[in-house]
């Protein structure tokens, strides 16, 4: 599961530059991926973070993978891989169960 695989883009001409009346290329624009909670389950785990705790680390820790910060920031309404100490975080124990995943 990658985080943006979907998530489209598109070309997106840029319009004349006021300046110096040259039209340039163009840039990516991409969309906003907008995902489903993460659904509670039985088999999830429970940690309380201790100093020092990063997402990403944990992720590679029950997932294999620190690319995964992002999933475990998602289940528990977090916006960054940073963690005080003693916060109690909800690890999905599998990455497959929100739709759009």
């Amino acid at each position: 599961m990658k985080r943006y695989e979907n998530t489209t883009a598109r070309r997106q001409p840029y319009s004349e530059n006021e300046h110096d009346g040259k039209r340039n290329g163009g840039f990516r624009k991409y969309q906003t991926t907008i995902y489903d909670t993460v659904p509670e389950d039985n088999t999830d785990v429970y940690v309380i973070t201790q100093e020092g705790d990063r997402l990403d680390n944990l992720a590679n820790q029950f997932y294999g993978d620190p690319t995964l910060w992002w999933f475990i920031a998602r289940a528990n309404n977090l916006y960054s891989m940073n963690v005080e100490a003693g916060t109690s975080l909800r690890i999905p124990t599998s990455t497959n169960r929100a739709k759009g995943f």
